[in-house]
């Protein structure tokens, strides 16, 4: 068990961050005409405007919240008065609303993706397993939710984040903080280590793009449409 903990937790990270960024890099030089989210809206409005705006702000949320959570030193927490069981409340409900709306969103995604006839036709194998991913990821996490009800003191987020640390600080024994964690909290990291290795291979690359450029961008001068008039 120790062993194959390392290979997921110790060496599984490595091998998708580093998929992560050199796939996208060579896709960004090679395939820029795919380096798009390949928006289904045009197909379909249905329902499509409230879907990915659940989606996308649930999405964006549990991504900020899990980096400052995990990243952020714990004695920048404990400089602040911060305990480990306060920021585990906190988690547990901040978690929880960014869930609900991402996981909803994500069902209403998949099944619009899945049951409108001209979305389906115009979907690859990828765009319907990376949502399917990702469904099953929020799912996962919902549940972890009701696992953490039962460490309220903080600990096992500690472990988690030091965890993170690790792995970011190339740290050798990264692995054995959650060598003992909970089954569900193991399988959350590791689908969430194979979304970040999918990751260039699907339509995600576009959140590399945001267009932060845009507000720096020289105004585009646009002509109206001249008619011409033939005199015979």
């Amino acid at each position: 068990m120790e062993y194959l903990n390392q290979i997921l937790f110790g060496y599984y990270p490595y091998i998708a961050l580093t998929v992560f960024f050199v796939v996208a890099l060579i896709r960004f030089d090679r395939e820029q005409y795919t380096w798009r989210s390949g928006s289904s809206q045009i197909l379909d409005n249905r329902n499509m405007v409230l879907a990915s705006n659940l989606f996308h702000v649930g999405i964006l949320g549990l991504f900020l919240g899990h980096s400052v959570g995990m990243l952020t030193p714990l004695a920048f927490f404990e400089a602040l008065g911060i305990e480990p069981s306060f920021k585990q409340r906190l988690a547990i409900v901040v978690g929880s609303i960014f869930g609900i709306m991402c996981v909803v969103g994500l069902i209403m995604l998949v099944i619009r993706r899945l049951t409108v006839p001209r979305i389906a036709l115009n979907s690859s194998t990828m765009d319907v397993a990376i949502l399917v991913l990702l469904l099953a990821q929020g799912v996962l996490g919902m549940v972890t939710i009701l696992f953490s009800l039962n460490h309220l003191d903080g600990h096992n987020m500690v472990e988690f984040m030091m965890w993170a640390q690790s792995i970011w600080t190339f740290n050798a024994d990264a692995a054995s903080h959650v060598l003992n964690q909970d089954w569900i909290f193991k399988a959350h990291i590791f689908l969430g280590l194979t979304i970040v290795l999918l990751f260039p291979f699907s339509r995600l690359v576009h959140v590399w793009s945001v267009p932060v450029w845009y507000l720096g961008r020289a105004y585009q001068i646009v002509r109206k449409r001249q008619r011409r008039s033939f005199i015979r």
